[in-house]
């Protein structure tokens, strides 16, 4: 489970915002960042004005803005995505200088990506990048953003919708696990989502897109599908969970809706895959453990 890991966390503490104000004080951090200044004293103006312990309504005038954690749940930079019309601008800081030189920054764009596709259902993503940061531009092209624009003291880059979908499902990050999923579940799980409403569906969403689809009849037998139950190990504990529809969910008996943060994350993993994954105020550590029972496997296409 070493893979460079980010999660973006839209919750905005005041502890945050002390953190954001240190990167903020750090010129090789806001060297590139064309707003630093004034970024800097709304922080500060914010602080000295709510007495609150989260700042969320605050941050997200104007935009959307999410802290970046990495695996261990400590914030190493923040993303902000600013949607006008079909069109997003994402902005990217990792903090700390520590953390440089460690692909955090493409794994943050890859979560942004899917924030501002999924969620936001922008149809183009903007990334406008001062020429001599080269740590930016390496990972936003090495992310399959494409260059629009530049003058001397600005390169715009640019990714469509369709190029991400394409890229998600022909050209996967080399950091990330692939996922498996059958053709009649990605069928089914498509018009779940359609019909599904949540604050987290998108996740859902992105997991079947990104999906190698496999045949029922020819998926691996140690892939978690839809109606498997797996032995997981999520953080210290064992857990034996069966991955069900909404509708069939009951979390006393083990049944794991497809669209709960558990259940979005174990589908299409396979035996012996172990991945961080992002649930309500902390990040969880799985791994498939053992797949008891594979509907496909055990020859019940019907379910």
């Amino acid at each position: 489970m070493d893979k460079p890991f980010i999660s973006l966390c839209p919750e905005i503490t005041r502890a945050n915002a002390f953190t954001l104000m240190d990167w903020l004080e750090d010129e090789g951090v806001t060297q590139y960042l064309s707003d630093s200044s004034n970024v800097s004293r709304f922080i500060a103006q914010a602080i000295g004005r709510v007495q609150l312990p989260i700042l969320t309504h605050l941050f997200n005038q104007g935009g959307r803005f999410f802290m970046a954690y990495d695996r261990h749940d400590v914030p190493v930079g923040f993303v902000r995505l600013v949607k006008k019309g079909t069109e997003c601008e994402m902005v990217l800081v990792i903090g700390n200088r520590d953390n440089w030189g460690r692909k955090l920054g493409a794994s943050a764009i890859r979560e942004g990506l899917k924030l501002a596709f999924f969620d936001m259902r922008a149809e183009k993503l903007i990334a406008k990048i001062h020429p001599d940061n080269a740590r930016s531009l390496k990972a936003f092209l090495r992310s399959g953003f494409v260059l629009e624009s530049e003058t001397p003291a600005m390169k715009s880059f640019v990714m469509h919708s369709e190029r991400y979908l394409r890229l998600l499902r022909e050209s996967p990050a080399a950091d990330t696990t692939d996922i498996y999923i059958t053709e009649l579940d990605k069928a089914r799980l498509r018009s779940l989502v359609e019909q599904e409403q949540g604050a987290t569906i998108f996740e859902l969403e992105h997991e079947i897109e990104r999906a190698i689809v496999v045949d029922p009849r020819q998926v691996a037998e140690d892939v978690v599908t839809m109606n498997s139950k797996a032995l997981l190990q999520v953080d210290d504990a064992e857990l034996e969970v069966a991955l069900v529809y909404p509708e069939e969910a009951d979390d006393r008996a083990g049944k794991l809706s497809v669209c709960s943060d558990i259940g979005t994350a174990i589908l299409g993993y396979k035996e012996g895959d172990a991945f961080s994954w992002r649930i309500p105020n902390r990040t969880c550590h799985i791994r498939i453990a053992k797949v008891l029972y594979q509907p496909e496997a055990a020859g019940h296409f019907h379910l």
